[in-house]
């Protein structure tokens, strides 16, 4: 057996396994600073709410038919709870944004840092008549957030 162990062929064939190794594992950790995680749970739980993942609304503010619908999609593959979508109250918007209606403002940037709005374009909004973390305009810009 010792012979076997001391052969080229043992030696070259575990160098490989520990170099294709040591590749995954750096495509891991290359993929994962790319793409971070994206969180969708409450950042501070509320009792009034009734689940732990964040409640969204997406709204149509730039008039193109299906675009509310294309990201209510995309936002419950990515783990959030969309509640509603619908159109926004014009549809000249040209610039998507986040308005916060919980008053927990983290869980408004995690909606943003999930589409790649940037946080100056979050507006605090809260409201005691919605029972929802954040509200997603998506304006002319759609071809730019993430999808």
């Amino acid at each position: 057996m010792k012979k076997w162990l001391d052969s080229p062929f043992f030696l070259n064939a575990s160098l490989g396994f520990l170099s294709l190794l040591l590749s995954f594992l750096l495509l891991a950790l290359f993929t994962r600073v790319l793409y971070p995680r994206i969180q969708t749970e409450r950042s501070d739980l509320e009792t009034h709410l009734i689940s732990n993942v964040i409640q969204i609304e997406v709204l149509n503010g730039c008039g193109i038919p299906g675009i509310a619908t294309n990201f209510t999609n995309e936002l419950r593959k990515k783990g959030f709870d969309v509640v509603d979508s619908g159109n926004f109250e014009t549809f000249d918007v040209d610039e998507s944004f986040v308005i916060d209606r919980s008053g927990n403002i983290e869980n408004a940037r995690r909606v943003a840092r999930a589409l790649g709005i940037p946080f100056t374009r979050i507006i605090r909004e809260v409201s005691p008549h919605f029972f929802l973390d954040a509200s997603v305009v998506i304006g002319a810009d759609f071809d730019d957030l993430n999808q």
